[in-house]
Formats: structure tokens, C-alpha cells, sequence
């Protein structure tokens, strides 16, 4: 592999630690700003609505310019957010910095993975991406751990303060390591809108949305869920937080590996085993022991959906793929949104923090639907060019012989 999917990872590194450092900081994030924990959620859901949003807004803004530039800009724009976060006097400015750095992820991610697939030969594709999202996934090992243990003992705003150090060195590495490619001839942004016409890359996106959904309803709410419910100390978020990155990790090169070579049967097991463990955890958050054995297995089959749901985006729209790789960055984060909105309305309506846990296993379960669907219709496609309609009864095409 590259050395420049180094710098794409570290990149990544910063990006995933301040994505979901969030959520263990939750109840002093709360405490100090004297609101509630549904009410916090808004920085995880504000932060995924502003990668829906900044996904496709940046990454247009950003065709005038090559590749590296742009991955270069969106890392100052990170580390301004961070600052501004770690800096707010009040919810609403926190919220503020919050959505200014989401606005860098979307595009970084979908940018970057088109990268990273263009520097490696093609059968090599999902494993390019998942070395880059491998960043994304040990920032739960180490840097949302460590920023947690930081938030808890130094206060929150230390945390995002170093976060915003780590997207300097991000920034560094990009400006080091990655080649400047020049941009692909005759690509215009109608070429690029022009895949989402492709009914594929849309039911990819809506496995996106609902796949990755189902994982962060149960772990949005992963500090109070664990405190109240499983009768862990606060400290140990830390550490259950390590294991859930732990479980990315894995799921992430396991998904890298099999991508390449079974992506959609990669997907049913994914996305079915999700279903049934998210659904589980309305059981296994009462023991300590299971429910950490769960989140480990709630973090290795969410991410085991990642690579290969990137490269059928990529695959799908291969020949503009920039907008759409980034808009699937953006959908990821739409099921973040949508999942901690959800959460946030089933622990409101008194029904326990276990309840969202049920939320993710329904939006799981209809990922899997999706998943099927999808291959149905590709199958239906390829097979259709083979027939031709001859009155009301389909006649096999014959096959020309050359000599």
C-alpha cells in the first residue's frame, strides 16, 4: 500500500476522534451547559446533519481545485471547528463549532476515498479504502478513549482543544504524503449529478443510512446506557469505548478483505448479525460482562458494512464518482442523525436507555431488506440485455460467432 494512505488515515484519525469522543462526554457535556442528555444529543445529531450537508456542498466547491488542495482545506476547516468548540460560552456556540467541523468530514472521507482507490490496482479498491478508514476506526481505540479520559479529568474543552492539534498534524501529513493527481479529464458536476440516476447507488446509500443507523442508536447513548443501566462506573466508559474501536478495527479490515472478493454476501451477514445484536443489547446492557462483549460485536459489524458499501458507490458511479463517493460519507452521518434523533425520542417518551437499542435493530433489519432488494435488481439487469421481445414472448438473443 501508499505511504499517502498514511496521511489519508491520520487525517481520518482526527476526523473519527472528534465524531465520536461526543458521546462519552455526554453527561459533562450536559452538566456543564445545565441541559439535558437528549438535548446534548443534538451535538451528535447537529454533527451528522452538517456531513449531510457540508458532503455534497464541498465537495462541489472543491472541483475548481485538484484533489490534495482540497483535502488540505478541509482540514484547516476541521481544526477551526475544534477550536471553536473547545472555546464555546454557551450550548448554541459549542453547537455551532460542532457543525463547522461535520462540514470537513463528509467531503474528506468521499475525496479520500476516491484517492485512495486510484492509487492501488483495481482489485485492490476496498482495501485501499478500508487502510484509510483504518485511521477512523483507531481513533476509537486511542483517541476517543484518551479524549474521553482527558474530557473526564481535564474538562471536555481540553479535549477538543487537542483534537484540533491532531488535525494540524492531519494537515501536515496531507501536505507531506499525498501526490498531487491532476484531475480527471472532461468530468463536469452534471457527470458527477448524473449517478445518482442510477437507481444502484441509491439503495446503496439507503443501506448506508439505515446500516450504519442501526449502530449508533445504541451508541449514541452508550455513557448513560452503561452508568444507569449495566452499573458502570463513568470511568469505565473510557474503556468500553476501546472496545467498541477495537470491534471497528476489525470489522473494517475484515471488510476490506472480503469486499474485493464476496461484497454482497459480506453484506447479509453484516447487516442481518447486526439486526440481531443490536436487538439483544436490550438484554445484554443488564449484565456487565455481555454488554461489553456486545458492543465489541455492535463495532466489528458495523464497520464491517463500510468498505464494501464505499465500493459499491464507487463501482456504481465509476465514471464520476467523486459527488456520490462523498454523499455516501454524507449518508453514513444522516443515519448518526437519524438514529440519535430516534434515541433521543424513545428515552424522552420514559421508555429507558436501552430502549434505542430496538431502534437500531429495526433500522438494521431494513438495511438487510434493502441489501436484497439490490441484488435482486442487479440480477434482473444483467439478465435482461440476454432477451429480446419478439410479440408477447421473450426470444434468446443468438449469440454472433466471429471466425
Amino acid at each position: 500500500m501508499p505511504l499517502a494512505l498514511l496521511a489519508l488515515a491520520i487525517g481520518a484519525f482526527g476526523i473519527g476522534t472528534t465524531e465520536f469522543v461526543i458521546m462519552g462526554l455526554l453527561p459533562e457535556v450536559a452538566g456543564d451547559f445545565g441541559v439535558s442528555i437528549p438535548t446534548a444529543g443534538f451535538l451528535v445529531t447537529g454533527y451528522a446533519l452538517g456531513v449531510v450537508l457540508g458532503a455534497p456542498l464541498m465537495t462541489v466547491l472543491g472541483t475548481k481545485i485538484s484533489r490534495k488542495r482540497m483535502l488540505m482545506l478541509l482540514m484547516g476547516l476541521f481544526i477551526a471547528g475544534n477550536l471553536l468548540s473547545a472555546v464555546a460560552p454557551v450550548f448554541g456556540v459549542m453547537l455551532a463549532g460542532r457543525v463547522v467541523a461535520s462540514l470537513a468530514h463528509g467531503a474528506f472521507f468521499g475525496i479520500g476515498s476516491v484517492v485512495a482507490a486510484e492509487l492501488v490496482a483495481p482489485e485492490k479498491k476496498a482495501g485501499a479504502i478500508a487502510m484509510m478508514f483504518t485511521g477512523l476506526t483507531v481513533a476509537n481505540v486511542v483517541g476517543v478513549p484518551l479524549g474521553t479520559f482527558v474530557g473526564q479529568t481535564l474538562g471536555w474543552r481540553m479535549t477538543f482543544g487537542l483534537v484540533a492539534a491532531l488535525g494540524v498534524i492531519g494537515l501536515a501529513g496531507i501536505a507531506k504524503l499525498v501526490p498531487d493527481l491532476p484531475k480527471p479529464e472532461g468530468v463536469r458536476l452534471r457527470h458527477e449529478l448524473a449517478a445518482f440516476r442510477n437507481v444502484q447507488v441509491l439503495l446503496a446509500m439507503a443501506m448506508t443510512v439505515l446500516g450504519f443507523g442501526g449502530v449508533f442508536a445504541a451508541v449514541t447513548y452508550l455513557a448513560p446506557m452503561m452508568t444507569d443501566v449495566a452499573g458502570y462506573a463513568d470511568s469505565s466508559v473510557t474503556w468500553l469505548l476501546v472496545l467498541f474501536g477495537l470491534g471497528m478495527v476489525a470489522g473494517n479490515l475484515i471488510g476490506g478483505k472480503f469486499a474485493d472478493r464476496a461484497l454482497m454476501p459480506l453484506l447479509y451477514i453484516s447487516l442481518g448479525a447486526l439486526a440481531v445484536v443490536l436487538a439483544l443489547f436490550t438484554l445484554t446492557a443488564h449484565n456487565k460482562i455481555a454488554a461489553a462483549v456486545t458492543i465489541t460485536l455492535i463495532g466489528a459489524l458495523g464497520f464491517a458494512t463500510v468498505p464494501p458499501l464505499q465500493k459499491r458507490v464507487l463501482d456504481q458511479a465509476s465514471g464520476a464518482p467523486t459527488l456520490a463517493s462523498a454523499v455516501n460519507i454524507g449518508a453514513f452521518n444522516l443515519g448518526n442523525a437519524l438514529s440519535a434523533w430516534l434515541g433521543g425520542i424513545v428515552i424522552a417518551a420514559g421508555l429507558g436507555y436501552t430502549a434505542p437499542n430496538w431502534v437500531g435493530a429495526v433500522l438494521a433489519g431494513s438495511a438487510l431488506v434493502l441489501a436484497i432488494l439490490s441484488a435482486v435488481l442487479e440480477r434482473r439487469s444483467a439478465a435482461a440485455p440476454s432477451r429480446i421481445v419478439t410479440g408477447t414472448a421473450p426470444v434468446e438473443r443468438a449469440t454472433p460467432v466471429h471466425h
